[in-house]
C-alpha cells in the first residue's frame, strides 16, 4: 500500500472510534437537556367567578370566590341611551369560599354590564 492510503485508513479508523465515543455522550446529553423540558410555573389561581344578569333596566351579579386569596370585585353598567348615566359600582372585597351580590340599574335599558377584578 502506498503511504496515502495508509493514511487515509488510518485518518477514517480515528474519526470512527472518535465519533463512536463520543456518540454515547451526546444521546445521553440529550436525554437530560432536550428531552425533559422543565415545568412550566403554576400560576397562582385567583379570581371570583361571576354571573351576571339583566332583567329589563335592572342588573344583578353573583361572585363567589373559590379560591384562597381575597379578590376585589367591581360591577360596571353602561347603559343604552345617551342621557341616561352610566354607572361603576363600589368595589367590594370577596373573601375566600365568600359569595356576594352586586346590583346596579339603569333608567331605561342596559347596554352592556361587566364585572372587573384586583388581587387584594
Amino acid at each position: 500500500m502506498r503511504p496515502t492510503r495508509r493514511r487515509t485508513w488510518a485518518l477514517l479508523a480515528a474519526s470512527v472510534a472518535v465519533a463512536a465515543l463520543v456518540a454515547p455522550l451526546g444521546l445521553s446529553g440529550m436525554g437530560r437537556f432536550g428531552a425533559s423540558a422543565p415545568a412550566a410555573p403554576v400560576p397562582d389561581p385567583y379570581g371570583a367567578d361571576c354571573r351576571t344578569s339583566v332583567q329589563g333596566s335592572r342588573v344583578i351579579a353573583y361572585c363567589h370566590n373559590p379560591y384562597p386569596s381575597i379578590d376585589r370585585v367591581q360591577l360596571h353598567t353602561e347603559c343604552d341611551r345617551w342621557w341616561d348615566i352610566d354607572a361603576d359600582g363600589i368595589p367590594v372585597e370577596v373573601a375566600p369560599g365568600q359569595t356576594v351580590r352586586l346590583d346596579d340599574r339603569c333608567w331605561k335599558e342596559v347596554a352592556s354590564v361587566w364585572v372587573t377584578h384586583e388581587r387584594v
